[in-house]
């Protein structure tokens, strides 16, 4: 196995080890010589003072550290000669020695090392034992909720991490078989575990030289034969998406090919190895492998259960689904929001509590005065379709207001829009009530669900089959959810049909996705949220390895 990574900033604090191996096999006689010096079966009060006070010092940096020495009489779980330490010191290096193969960055045990070849007293045992705790606490985080916090990444990621409280950690582990609570840490969902096979595919297809040669040419169509299609051919060969042959000809086999590709990264799928299918199969599998770290890392943050029932948008995809029991049991298009600071869809997780049905759209404020106003200013009779509404709920007659008089900032009116076919919501909108003023909803501009990539909302998704989904929602609580919806869509009058069973939605954004039979999905990263996940997990120490026979 050799690594290969691009060039980056040199790293600080969590750096591997080059004597990581040499340390997994020495470390446990170093640790048994120290007792051997230090730690006799008959300790003196003295003694047992003095690791204490080691302890409780050493531990004093942390806060879980410490409140989880103080409830337990500051007792070593790694640092004294019992079996079961011994176990917990050796079930940690190997998990730690194994972090890189869940695309976490290696951890620098070098200061431990020295640490332990200095042992001479109880007060170094002690050091030693919060060193170790120090690990684990770090190891179990990352690979419970990840290495980076989302916001501080992206302002946009507003996800909550689940982060788990260190002294339970502590006080679970130290109760538990150590190698089996330390694999219990990773993400328990099934993307996870079929994104680290895929992770060892490509390090694999890395180590064995990449996919071949770049297809050249502006585009390439079934029918023609040339040196451009031969290079198509074994690109496709190589990325597994066509059979070994000896075909020149851009035949129907690689057509299909060519289909199968465009479908696992969101092309329209024609045949057609136009500009944008090029631009995709020349991606070389190091970018590839990049991704499905940054989708390991997004995982860990949603280390939560999702719901057996729950709704999943993924922003890259343009879709939103209904999943129960880890099936897809509805699919629909999507709409998101465009690719600017005011209007990008943010990544979190909420609850659908009910849907509204012909609903009043309440103009966002900050579109009211970002958009309407200006034109507003210029023509009062400007976006009639909206009511204007004082704070008391009244509509206002436009001829008598001054709009000039007003900025963003003192604008004192509200912006509505009566139920109707042509609201801005549609007919139907689901609420997730979230400080992020994102919701579900209908749109009565269709024609956007024809473009391949479709990021043109203010924020909200819009649904391409908003009925449908309604009625799949419905289905849970009513014998007839098609007659219920229809009789309140045909009333013309707002109205709110509360989910008798709350469903959770998670807003995402995946670039990398698994196909549960098999093979990978890609899409493009949209808002170039994944390319800073990226650069932060290298700045961290995570590096891209091929691995080679």
């Amino acid at each position: 196995m050799f690594f290969f990574s691009a060039p980056r900033a040199a790293l600080t604090s969590r750096l591997a080890s080059a004597a990581s191996q040499s340390l997994r096999f020495g470390f446990i006689a170093i640790f048994s010589m120290a007792f051997i010096a230090a730690a006799p079966d008959k300790a003196s009060a003295q003694q047992v003072t003095a690791m204490m006070q080691s302890i409780a010092e050493a531990a004093s940096k942390s806060k879980d550290l410490s409140d989880y020495y103080r409830a337990t009489g500051y007792k070593p779980i790694f640092a004294d000669n019992t079996g079961r330490a011994r176990n917990r010191r050796q079930a940690l290096l190997r998990a730690l020695d194994a972090a890189p193969e869940h695309g976490i960055a290696p951890y620098d045990t070098s200061l431990l090392k020295a640490n332990m070849r200095a042992i001479k007293s109880e007060r170094d045992l002690g050091r030693a034992e919060v060193a170790m705790a120090t690990l684990f606490l770090d190891y179990a985080r990352d690979m419970q909720t990840g290495q980076l916090i989302p916001s501080r990444i992206d302002g946009e990621i507003v996800r909550q991490v689940p982060y788990r409280d260190g002294v339970s950690l502590m006080d679970s582990f130290a109760k538990s078989t150590p190698a089996a609570f330390l694999k219990s840490l990773m993400p328990k969902s099934p993307e996870y575990t079929r994104l680290l096979k895929e992770k060892l595919v490509l390090e694999k297809t890395l180590g064995k030289g990449g996919w071949g040669p770049q297809v050249s040419g502006k585009a390439l169509e079934p029918g023609q034969s040339n040196a451009n299609v031969v290079a198509l051919r074994d690109r496709l060969i190589a990325m597994g998406y066509l059979k070994r042959n000896a075909s020149t000809v851009y035949d129907a086999n690689i057509q299909k090919a060519v289909q199968l590709f465009q479908q696992r990264h969101g092309l329209s799928a024609d045949g057609v190895a136009g500009a944008g299918t090029l631009k995709e199969l020349n991606v070389e599998p190091e970018q590839r492998l990049a991704l499905v770290h940054v989708a390991l890392e997004r995982e860990r943050w949603m280390n939560i259960e999702r719901g057996k029932r729950h709704i999943w948008v993924n922003i890259t995809d343009f879709t939103a689904k209904i999943i129960d029991n880890d099936n897809v049991t509805f699919q629909t298009r999507s709409v998101v929001g465009a690719n600017d600071s005011h209007r990008r869809t943010p990544e979190f997780s909420d609850v659908m509590e009910h849907m509204v049905i012909n609903p009043t759209w309440n103009v966002p404020r900050s579109i009211a005065v970002r958009e309407y106003l200006p034109l507003m200013q210029k023509n009062a009779g400007a976006a009639g379709h909206l009511r204007l509404v004082d704070s008391r709920g009244r509509t206002v007659n436009r001829a008598n207001v001054n709009f000039n008089a007003y900025t963003s900032k003192t604008f004192p009116f509200n912006l509505k829009q009566p139920p109707s076919d042509g609201n801005a919501l549609g007919l139907v909108k689901f609420m997730f009530p979230n400080k992020y003023n994102i919701y579900l909803h209908d749109t009565p501009s269709k024609s956007l669900f024809a473009r391949e990539a479709r990021a043109f909302s203010h924020g909200c998704v819009r649904l391409q089959d908003p009925f449908d989904f309604a009625y799949a929602l419905l289905a849970k609580q009513s014998n007839d959810p098609v007659g219920l919806f229809q009789a309140r869509l045909k009333s013309g009058v707002e109205s709110v049909v509360g989910l008798e069973e709350q469903v959770p939605v998670h807003i995402v954004y995946r670039t990398a996705l698994t196909v549960a039979k098999g093979g990978m999905e890609y899409r493009r990263d949209v808002y170039g949220r994944d390319a800073k996940i990226w650069s932060a997990l290298q700045k961290q120490g995570v590096q891209l390895r091929a691995v080679g026979s």
